[in-house]
C-alpha cells in the first residue's frame, strides 16, 4: 500500500523556531527554525519511508476561511522577524530537496492538507499529516494519522492520532472535535469560542449532545448555569467559531500525485544550501560520491616505505617549482592509537598516513623541512608534543583562523574547511562519536583514513587562503611576529611545568579545613541552628525567613543566594561575611587543595595547558589546572602560591607589569594629564583622587584613593554609574558624578572611548595597537542590553588586547634572550600581566636584567612601562 506524508509547513517551522535554541550562520541568518524543521521532517521520513511527500504553506500571512471574519485577522500575533526571515529560505531548501510545496490563495495550509489527505485516502493510500496544530485532529480516520511533534532538549517526540486515538484522549470523535473547539475556542488560532466554557465543560457538552446545534437546542439543560446562559448569549459567536475551526476538505487545490513523488532529497543543490546554512549534521547524510568534485577530499593511504615518500616529495617539488609556487605540504600528527603522521602533498590526491610503529615520523617531517617546504599544521603547539618543527617553516591554520575570527568556539579542520575553503566536512565528533579512534581504524579503516586525510589536506590547502586573508586584514605581522612564535613559547612552558610541594599542599588543605570548620560553627551560632550551608534553598530560608534580612528574591526553587545578593547584605549581619568566606574557602579546597593533586605528574610537576585561541581579546588562558584564577584578595587564597616551588638549585623570579592597561589607555588616548602623571612616576590613583575630589594631594584619604582606583580601572572596562555604585557601595548619582569628574580631569580619555565605540560601529570590529581585530556583532543587536554590552567591549578590547599583545611580545623576547645566552633559567608561567621564571641561583641577576629590559621595552609607549620584580623560594615569596 502506498503512503503519503503531508506537512504543515508554517506550523512545524514555528514549533521548531521556539523549540530549538537560536542559531545563526556566518552570514548572520537565523537558522534554528529551518534546522528544527529539517530534523523533524527527516525523522518522520526515515520512519515512514513514504511514496509521496508535500509541504503546505499559508499564502503570506495566514488567511481566514470566510471574509466575514476578517476582523479577527488583525488580532493574530505578529511573526518575530527572526522567524519571518527563515520562511523563504525554508521554501528554498524544500525546493532544492525536490519536495513539493503547495499554496492556494484564500486558503490556509490545513485546508490544503485536509483536501490532499482525503484525496489520497480515496485512492487507497495511507496518510500521515504532520502539524503542531491540534485543529487537524478533525481529519483523523482509520487511514489518516495526525502526527504532532514536540521539540524538547532531549530530542523530538511525536504524538500519533488515528480516529480511535482522538476519541480515547478527548472523548469525542474527530468530527465532534470541531464542535469542541467551537465552544472552548483557541487563542492561538483566533477562535473566540464561548466565554466561560473551558475544555472540561465543553467536553461534557459535546459528549452529551454531539454538536453545538443540538447543545443550543438543549441549552436550558446545560450546567453550570453560566455556561448555559453564555451559549445562548454568544450563539452567533459559537457558530462563527465552528466555521473558523472547520477545515475545508474540498478546497480547489490541484491533486497531482506524480508531482508529489518522493525522490532522492540529497541533491547537489540541497548540498550547497546546507553548506551555506552550516548544517554539518545534515550534510553528513550525503553520499560523498554525490558531492561536487571540488568537495571530494580523498582518504589517506598507508605509506609503504620511506623511499616511496621521498619519491613523492621529489615529484611534488618539481611540480610546484615549475609553477613558480612556494612548496607547501600539510601535516597532521595523530596522537591516539594508531599513532602516526599524515602528510598531504599538492601533487597527490591521497595524503599518506605513516604509522609511528613503522616509521620515524620525525624523519619524514625533516625531509619536508630539508627540502624547504612551508608546512601547514592544525595547532602547531600540540604538534610540537610529537615533532620538532621550525617556526620559520610552519603555518598554523588554527591560529590564522582564530585571528580572523576570534569569536568562534573551535578552529578544527572542519571549521577551516567551511569558513575558508568553501567545503563542509564532518567533524571529528561526527566521524568517531564515542568510539575510540583505534576501534574505527580496525573496523572502519576508510573512515579513519578520511579523518586523518582531511586533517592533513585542509592544513595544506588553508595555507595560501589564510595567508592572503591575514594580509588583507593587515594581521600578517601580528601572526608572524607574535602569535606563531608564542605557540613555541607556550609549548616550552607546558613541557617544563611547575613543581608542587605535596607536603605543603597537604598542610594548606589542612589549614583550609580548620578555617572552614570555624566558619561553619560561627554561621550555625548566628543562625541559631545547623543546616546545609551549601544548599541555596536552606540558606535562603535562614537568611530571608528566619533572620528576615532584606533583598530576598524568591524564585521557583527558593530564594536567590547568589554572590551579588550576598554582597548587598554584607553590612546587614556578620553571618553574611562568614558565608562569603566559607564559599571562597570551600572552592579553594575543592579546586586547589584537593584538585591540584590530580595534576601532579611523576616528576612532581604540573604541566598545565596554555591556550591562545580561546579569548576574543587575545589574552592567554590556562587550564588543567587554571592557574590564572587563584584568588588573591584574601590571604588564604594567596597562600596557595606557597605550594609552588622551584627545582633544587633554582629560585623563582616573578615580574609583574604595573598598571599596564591604564598605561596603554594613557598612550592610546593621548591624554596629556594622564601621560604627565605617569612620566613623573606619581601615584596615579592618588593624583586622580586629588583631581576628581578637588583635594590637595597631601590630604587625599585612603578611602578617596581607593575610590579613585576603582574609577581608574572601571573606566578601562567601560564601567557604568550603576556598576561603579555597586563596587563602591554608593548611590548611582554619586557614581555618575565620580565618572563625570574623571572625564573632566582626563577629557581626551572620554574622546578616545567615544571614538572607539563609533569606529567599531562603522567598521564592525575594534583594533589593538598591533592590529588585532575583535568583531563587534553586539553593536548591531536589536536588544538594548546587548548593544550596551557591545559598547563596553568596544571601549575595553583595544586596551585589554593591546596589553595582551605587549606581554606576549615580552614572553617571546625573554625566552629568546635566555636561549641566546645559553642560560639554564626558563620561563614557566604567565598569569595575565605577570611572568614567572624558574631561575638558576647563580643566574638571578642576569634573569632580572633580562626581564626588566624585555618587558619594559616590549612596546614603545608615550608613558614608561614599569615592572615590579621579586624573587623567592616559592611563588608566594616571589609575588
Amino acid at each position: 500500500m502506498s503512503k503519503a506524508v503531508l506537512i504543515d509547513g508554517l506550523s512545524i517551522l514555528n514549533r521548531a523556531f521556539y523549540g530549538v535554541p537560536d542559531l545563526t550562520n556566518s552570514e548572520g541568518l537565523h537558522t534554528n527554525g529551518i534546522y528544527g524543521f529539517l530534523n523533524i521532517m527527516l525523522k518522520i521520513l526515515d520512519e515512514e519511508q513514504p511514496n509521496y511527500v508535500a509541504v503546505a504553506f499559508d499564502v503570506s500571512a495566514p488567511t481566514f476561511r470566510h471574509k466575514m471574519f476578517e476582523e479577527y485577522k488583525g488580532t493574530r500575533k505578529a511573526m518575530p522577524e527572526e522567524l519571518r526571515q527563515q520562511v523563504p529560505v525554508m521554501k528554498e531548501v524544500l525546493e532544492a530537496m525536490d519536495i513539493k510545496i503547495l499554496e492556494k490563495e484564500g486558503y490556509e495550509a490545513d485546508d490544503i492538507l485536509g483536501t490532499l489527505g482525503r484525496r489520497f485516502e480515496e485512492i487507497g493510500a495511507e496518510v500521515s499529516i504532520i502539524s503542531g496544530d491540534r485543529d487537524l485532529l478533525q481529519l483523523a480516520t482509520d487511514k489518516i494519522k495526525i502526527r504532532i511533534p514536540k521539540t524538547k532538549m532531549t530530542g523530538t517526540e511525536i504524538e500519533d492520532y488515528y480516529s480511535k486515538d482522538v476519541e480515547e484522549k478527548y472523548q469525542v470523535t474527530p468530527s465532534e472535535f470541531i464542535d469542541l473547539k467551537a465552544l472552548m475556542g483557541d487563542a492561538s488560532d483566533n477562535i473566540p469560542g464561548v466565554p466561560g466554557i473551558g475544555e472540561k465543560t465543553a467536553t461534557k457538552i459535546i459528549v452529551a449532545y454531539k454538536n453545538i446545534e443540538t447543545a443550543h437546542e438543549h441549552a436550558s439543560e446545560i450546567k453550570p448555569k453560566k455556561a448555559s446562559q453564555n451559549l445562548v448569549d454568544y450563539w452567533e459567536q459559537a457558530k462563527m467559531s465552528k466555521v473558523l475551526a472547520t477545515i475545508d476538505t474540498q478546497c480547489p487545490v490541484e491533486f497531482d500525485p506524480g508531482a508529489m513523488v518522493f525522490k532522492d532529497m540529497y541533491t547537489s543543490k540541497a548540498y550547497l544550501l546546507f553548506k551555506r546554512l552550516e548544517f554539518k549534521n545534515i550534510i553528513a547524510r550525503f553520499d560523498k560520491d554525490a558531492l561536487p568534485k571540488e568537495e571530494r577530499l580523498s582518504p589517506a593511504v598507508l605509506l609503504k616505505s620511506v623511499e616511496e615518500f621521498e619519491q613523492a616529495v621529489k615529484e611534488d617539488l618539481e611540480g610546484q617549482k615549475s609553477r613558480g609556487e612556494q612548496a607547501v605540504a600539510g601535516i597532521y600528527y595523530h596522537p591516539q592509537k594508531p599513532e602516526g603522521l599524515c602528510v598531504s602533498l599538492a601533487s597527490r590526491p591521497e595524503p599518506y598516513f605513516a604509522p609511528a610503529e613503522q616509521f620515524d615520523c620525525q624523519k619524514l617531517a625533516d625531509i619536508l623541512k630539508n627540502e624547504g617546504y612551508l608546512v601547514g599544521v592544525m595547532d602547531v603547539k600540540e604538534t610540537l608534543s610529537w615533532l620538532k618543527l621550525d617556526k620559520d617553516g610552519v603555518f598554523d591554520t588554527s591560529i590564522g583562523a582564530y585571528l580572523l575570527n576570534p569569536l568562534k568556539d573551535s578552529y578544527g579542520y572542519d571549521d577551516v574547511a567551511r569558513d575558508y575553503l568553501g567545503m563542509t566536512l564532518p567533524s571529528e565528533k561526527d566521524i568517531f562519536g564515542k568510539t575510540s579512534h583505534e576501534t574505527v581504524f580496525l573496523e572502519q579503516q576508510e573512515r579513519f583514513m578520511e579523518f586523518v586525510g582531511w586533517s592533513g589536506a585542509v592544513a595544506r590547502r588553508g595555507v595560501s587562503v589564510l595567508t592572503q586573508a591575514l594580509e588583507n586584514a593587515k594581521m600578517d605581522k601580528l601572526y608572524s611576529e607574535i602569535e606563531l612564535p608564542l605557540a613555541f613559547v607556550l609549548r616550552s612552558m607546558e613541557d617544563y611545568g611547575i613543581r608542587v610541594e605535596k607536603e605543603e599542599l597537604k598542610a594548606y588543605g589542612d589549614a583550609l579545613v580548620s578555617r572552614i570548620h570555624e566558619l561553619e560553627e560561627n554561621i550555625y551560632d548566628l543562625a541559631g541552628e545547623r543546616f546545609n550551608i551549601n544548599s541555596p534553598k536552606q540558606l535562603g530560608v535562614i537568611l530571608f525567613e528566619k533572620m528576615r534580612l532584606p533583598y530576598g528574591k524568591k524564585t521557583k526553587t527558593g530564594y536567590s543566594t547568589s554572590a551579588e545578593v550576598l554582597e548587598k547584605l554584607r553590612s546587614e549581619d556578620p553571618i553574611v561575611n562568614f558565608i562569603l568566606e566559607y564559599r571562597q574557602l570551600t572552592k579553594l579546597k575543592s579546586t586547589y587543595a584537593d584538585g591540584l593533586e590530580g595534576y601532579i605528574r611523576e616528576d612532581c610537576r604540573i604541566h598545565g595547558k596554555f591556550h591562545q585561541t580561546i579569548t576574543a581579546t587575545g589574552r592567554i588562558s590556562s587550564t588543567e589546572p587554571n592557574l590564572q584564577n587563584i584568588p588573591i584578595r584574601m590571604e588564604l587564597g594567596r597562600l596557595i602560591r606557597k605550594v609552588f616551588v622551584p627545582e633544587d638549585g633554582y629560585v623563582f623570579v616573578d615580574a609583574d607589569y604595573s598598571q599596564i592597561e591604564l598605561r596603554v589607555l594613557a598612550h592610546m588616548s593621548g591624554d596629556e594629564q594622564l601621560i604627565q602623571a605617569y612620566k613623573e612616576d606619581q601615584d596615579i590613583h592618588k593624583i586622580t583622587a586629588s583631581q576628581v575630589f578637588h583635594t590637595p594631594l597631601d590630604q587625599v584619604t585612603p578611602l578617596q584613593r581607593r575610590n579613585a582606583k576603582a574609577v581608574n580601572f572601571g573606566i578601562v572596562y567601560g564601567i557604568s554609574s550603576f556598576g561603579l555604585s555597586q563596587d563602591l557601595s554608593i548611590t548611582r548619582k554619586e557614581a555618575g558624578e565620580y565618572i563625570e569628574k574623571y572625564f573632566q580631569t582626563y577629557p581626551q580619555v572620554k574622546e578616545f572611548l567615544d571614538r572607539m565605540v563609533s569606529d567599531a560601529k562603522e567598521k564592525g570590529y575594534s583594533e589593538t595597537m598591533f592590529g588585532r581585530r575583535r568583531p563587534m556583532p553586539e553593536l548591531k543587536s536589536s536588544n538594548f542590553m546587548q548593544r550596551s554590552f557591545g559598547e563596553r567591549i568596544a571601549m575595553n578590547s583595544p586596551i585589554q588586547g593591546s596589553a595582551a599583545d605587549i606581554i606576549k611580545i615580552a614572553m617571546i623576547r625573554v625566552k629568546e634572550r635566555l636561549e641566546v645566552l645559553h642560560l639554564k633559567s626558563r620561563l614557566i608561567l604567565q598569569v595575565h600581566d605577570e611572568l614567572l621564571i624558574e631561575a638558576k641561583a647563580e643566574e638571578i641577576e642576569n634573569v632580572t636584567k633580562i626581564l626588566r629590559e624585555e618587558m619594559e621595552n616590549a612596546a614603545r609607549l608615550s608613558v614608561p612601562l614599569e615592572v615590579d620584580i621579586h624573587t623567592g623560594k616559592n611563588w608566594y615569596e616571589a609575588k
